[in-house]
């Protein structure tokens, strides 16, 4: 089954252009946020276990 690139395009503009009215800057701001404070939890933690098991495995 192919699907044609214009109606692809197409749903995809039209889903971005129905939902963007919706959009407030205190939740794209919220959204950054969040999304960096687990981007660096997630690294802190990625770290620490590596830390451990690399002293483990000694």
């Amino acid at each position: 089954m192919t699907t044609s690139n214009p109606a692809l395009m197409g749903t995809a503009g039209g889903t971005f252009l129905s939902v963007l009215p919706n959009l407030h800057s205190e939740d794209v701001l919220r959204t950054v946020l969040l999304a960096g404070i687990g981007a660096i939890v997630s690294f802190g933690i990625s770290m620490a276990l590596k830390f451990i098991i690399k002293k483990y495995q000694k």
